[in-house]
């Protein structure tokens, strides 16, 4: 492949990029509890795409591990508040050490929950989300985290579909 026919490559990568950022400045999404602004948890999702394989198999798999993290983290915020009236300090450190060994347990669950980096990033979008988002709750949380995730997946999917078309068209 020359220069000239590589480029394309990132061209497409560029274009779907600036189509997902359009989508989150203009609200398509339409999260109106939230408004804009949580494009960068779709870009987190399309590379966590790349990492699980770039498939369908692993766009469920990283569907599944954002979800499990946000479910982690409300388990941690609750139990990190119970414990603090009893620990102090050590309240939410003490709620992260029981809820990690688990999470981490979920590598030898089987194929669909086995993608504990997409779990780990998912928990820290909805951490994220939590501590910057005024009026932010479990619920609007984990909502728009997943619906950024799977515009991020389906930015994965179009990269790999877009590319391998044109390399089938230069392979002619």
């Amino acid at each position: 492949m020359t220069k000239k026919e590589y480029i394309v490559g990132p061209i497409i990568v560029a274009a779907i990029a600036m189509v997902v950022q359009v989508i989150d400045q203009t609200s398509v999404l339409n999260i109106s509890s939230v408004g804009t602004g949580f494009g960068w948890v779709s870009f987190q999702a399309w590379a966590c795409y790349f990492l699980a394989g770039c498939t369908p198999k692993g766009a469920i798999r990283t569907f599944n591990s954002y979800l499990l993290g946000c479910i982690a983290s409300i388990i941690i915020m609750i139990l990190g508040g119970t414990l603090a009236s009893i620990l102090g300090f050590f309240g939410f450190p003490m709620a992260i050490l029981i809820c990690v060994v688990p999470v981490i347990c979920l590598e030898k669950s089987g194929e669909w929950f086995d993608f504990v980096p997409g779990l780990f990033i998912g928990a820290g979008a909805f951490f994220g989300f939590m501590s910057y988002v005024p009026g932010a709750s479990f619920l609007n949380a984990t909502v728009t985290i997943m619906i950024y995730c799977i515009l991020g997946l389906l930015a994965g999917y179009f990269t790999i579909l877009f590319r391998t078309k044109y390399e089938m068209v230069l392979s002619k």
